[in-house]
């Protein structure tokens, strides 16, 4: 009978725990990275929108480049593209709907999770992408860092 007493204790614990995490997650800083044999040092920033936004298919070494977007973690690509472009995510799709639509770019690739992204980062020397830093594997290689 005292756990039940306890019980709404125990889930505010466990809600408050959660909250932490999720917002701690929240905190950490995004960097993109591409397979770490890929000739590309280092890009800049409006060279990161041209390739993610459609402009450019190529590093600009003249090598083919896949951008590639987190399907399944929202908040991960929702804080990339605000961090990108500054604009909201439904913004950025609804400008990918458009271009679509006229067939004159495609949309950056679409891997479901971050062990999706690292696995494809570790096969496709062309692959670019962003992760939290704290995934970052030896792997990868890191060509921009958010301020």
């Amino acid at each position: 009978m005292k756990l039940f007493k306890r019980f709404p204790i125990i889930i505010a614990l466990v809600l408050l725990a959660q909250s932490f995490a999720f917002m701690a997650q929240a905190q950490e800083k995004i960097v993109v990275v591409t397979n770490f044999n890929n000739d590309v040092q280092v890009l800049d920033k409006k060279g990161l929108i041209d390739l993610f936004m459609g402009k450019y298919s190529a590093f600009p070494n003249g090598k083919e480049a896949t951008p590639i977007d987190v399907e399944l973690d929202s908040e991960l690509k929702s804080q990339f593209y605000k961090s990108l472009v500054g604009l909201p995510l439904a913004r950025v799709n609804a400008y990918w709907s458009r271009l679509k639509f006229s067939g004159r770019v495609k949309p950056p690739a679409v891997e479901q999770t971050l062990d999706d992204i690292k696995q494809r980062l570790e096969q496709d020397e062309s692959a670019l992408a962003y992760v939290y830093e704290s995934t970052v594997t030896d792997s990868m290689k890191v060509v921009y860092r958010f301020d």
